[in-house]
């Protein structure tokens, strides 16, 4: 690309990303250095949306996703002493993210599964924003969301993890590898084992 060319949405989307974290790691630093409250809580909102969103799918429902976050900045705080920018700020918060979502499936894991109760009100609270759309599109929808949302549950943890961050907070497969520890070539090579997989599940869909 020439100094004339316009920037593409990926060169943009890029530099946005760029931006974000150099923001994100002074705020982090003050935090660190100052325990810079006013910080911490730009922080927060900077992120809380992507942490939420990342928690709710990684756990297949929206509940419990706002307790889970809040224990994930709840870590940051404690940990600023300890943070060292030598890598993305979002590498270091998913990666506390990741860790906290898999001890809490491993505790329900340890207790009955929930409600036939619990799970109409997740449905419930799923489908909320739906009401604008006929009955028969909706029920589709949500069929279709719920179908998704359960084959991204079956698959083993890395690879859920992997196609979280990827598909929905569309991270570079760099960021990927460092929170789950792996190479680069061993996340390419997860998530195509993750999509070939989805594929299967959800074949009854892709060919309606």
């Amino acid at each position: 690309m020439t100094p004339s060319d316009p920037p593409t949405s990926q060169t943009k989307a890029s530099e946005d990303r760029g931006e974000e974290n150099r923001i994100s790691v002074e705020l982090m630093m003050k935090v660190k250095e100052d325990q810079d409250m006013e910080a911490f809580e730009q922080l927060v909102d900077l992120h809380k949306t992507a942490v939420v969103g990342t928690v709710a799918k990684m756990l297949g429902s929206p509940n419990d996703a706002e307790d889970i976050a809040q224990q994930v900045f709840v870590r940051i705080w404690k940990s600023a002493s300890r943070y060292q920018p030598t890598a993305k700020f979002t590498t270091w918060m998913f990666t506390i993210t990741r860790n906290l979502v898999f001890n809490e499936v491993r505790r329900r894991q340890r207790k009955p599964v929930y409600s036939l109760e619990e799970r109409e009100e997740e449905s419930h609270v799923t489908t909320a924003d739906l009401q604008t759309s006929t009955p028969d599109e909706s029920a589709l929808h949500t069929e279709l969301e719920e179908a998704i949302n359960q084959a991204i549950q079956n698959l083993p943890e890395k690879q859920r993890t992997a196609v979280i961050l990827r598909r929905y907070e569309e991270s570079p497969y760099e960021e990927i590898a460092q929170v789950l520890g792996m190479s680069v070539s061993a996340v390419k090579s997860l998530l195509f084992r993750a999509r070939t997989q989805l594929k299967e599940d959800l074949e009854k869909y892709l060919r309606a």
